[in-house]
Formats: C-alpha cells, structure tokens, sequence
C-alpha cells in the first residue's frame, strides 16, 4: 500500500471507532461524569473534610488528578477491548488481516480510538471536578503528556485483553480483578508515603503508581515518585505492550479462525 493509501486506512478505523462511542455516548461518557461526580463528592466533600491536608494540599485537590487518570484509564481500556472483541467476535477484524492494510495501522486505528475517548473523558471530568474546587495546573507539558502516555498504553492493554478473550464475559474479567485494584492501589486515595516500606517497594511494580504520580506532579507540582522515573517506567510499560500487541497481530495469534 502507498503511504496515502495507509493514510486513509487509518483514518477509516479511527473515525469508525469514534463514530461508535459517540453514537452511543450515554453509554461511553455520560456515566463517567456521573461516576466522578459520586467519588467527588463522598471522598472529596465529605470523607476528605475529615482527613484534612495530604500532601500539602486538600484531599479533594489531592484526589482529583488521581480520580482523572483513574477515568482516562478506564475509558481507554474499555473502548478498545470492547470495540476490537466485538470485531473478532463477528469475524470482521479477519477482513481487515487479509486486506494489504500493514498490521502497525490496523493497532493505532483502534488505539487511536481509546485515547480519543480517554482525551474526552478527561475534558468531561476536569469539568465535572471545577463544581468542586480550582484546579490552577502546574505544568500543562507533563499534562498533556502523561494523559495521552497513559490512554496509549491502556488502550494498548484493552487490545490485549480483547486478543485473548473467548466471550464477551472474558472482557470483564481483566478490569475487575486486575485493573481496578490496580487502581485503587495506585494512590488515587492516599499518598505513598503512608505505607509501610515494604508495601511502597511492592508499589513500584503497579504502572497505575507513576501515572498518578506523574499526572499529580502535572496538576499540583507534588509527586511520590520521581518525574523521569516515571516517565521512564511508563514508556516501558507502553514499549512493551505495543511490541506486545504487534507479534499478536503478526502471528494472528487467537485471531485466524
């Protein structure tokens, strides 16, 4: 294929995928800030008038960034793996292996299509989190960085899940009993420096730690971890997964019937 031919192939998966959630944005993004709102209240307003300051800060400003990562997370997790599951349940993703479309635009097409919703989300719950309190951002770089570094890599993660499900309950499976305590292990809540040394040690090895860090640094200038680690250990994580994601589709693996 020519590379305009790559061009509008990519640009067709991109805008099928979000043709799709819009189409159905009651179910995509609505609950979002629903959900946040929820969380903003009960941990912001009323559980973090009782813990008082952490970090420096108030626990409603300390928990937002967490609580928006924790949404650009999930939103970009679920779009692909949902989007890219129904594909092979249905067999139309073996159109796509068999056409001369180059397998790397195949990924980034549905990629592409979890990090714009995870970009939208994080648009509708910095909203949502303003009726709350002021966010005054400390460094719009490392911003704009780590949410597109983090809805790529857990885009890439919902690719994965959705390659090796069998039915559409396998799609649950992963966020229920891995993503979300990695979440909520990942100091959305609290700061690291309330653990045991033990435990912050353990902590290094969830990749939720350094986004929530990062992204914290990004809003407040305040971070557990170090900012090149971060990034650092992120990118890793986002290499991997993408590497990952392509000898998946290389080698057809779960995907030629």
């Amino acid at each position: 294929m020519t590379r305009y031919e790559q061009y509008v192939a990519f640009v067709t998966i991109l805008s099928k995928e979000v043709r799709r959630f819009m189409r159905i944005w009651t179910q995509t993004l609505l609950p979002s800030a629903i959900t946040m709102s929820l969380y903003f209240v009960i941990f912001g307003a009323l559980i973090g008038k009782r813990i008082g300051v952490m970090g420096g800060f108030s626990y409603m400003e300390f928990v937002v960034p967490g609580l928006i990562m924790m949404a650009i997370v999930t939103n970009s997790y679920s779009n692909v793996v949902s989007s890219f599951f129904g594909s092979k349940f249905n067999h139309s993703v073996e159109e796509l292996l068999v056409s001369p479309t180059p397998n790397y635009v195949i990924l980034m097409g549905y990629v592409l299509g979890g990090v714009t919703r995870g970009i939208l989300v994080a648009f509708i719950v910095t909203g949502v989190s303003l009726f709350f309190t002021e966010l005054h951002i400390h460094s719009y770089f490392v911003v704009i960085v780590i949410v597109l570094m983090t809805s790529t890599l857990f885009a890439l993660a919902g690719f994965i899940n959705a390659v090796y499900a069998n039915s559409f309950d396998d799609i649950s499976i992963v966020p229920t009993f891995i993503l979300t305590p990695l979440i909520y292990l990942g100091g959305v809540f609290y700061s690291m420096d309330l653990l045991p040394e033990f435990w912050a040690n353990v902590s290094k090895l969830n990749p939720l730690v350094y986004v929530v860090n990062a992204f914290r640094y990004g809003v407040l200038g305040v971070s557990d971890v170090s900012l090149p680690f971060a990034f650092g250990m992120i990118s890793l994580f986002t290499v991997a997964a993408f590497t990952f994601s392509m000898y998946l589709l290389n080698s057809g693996t779960r995907l030629r019937q």
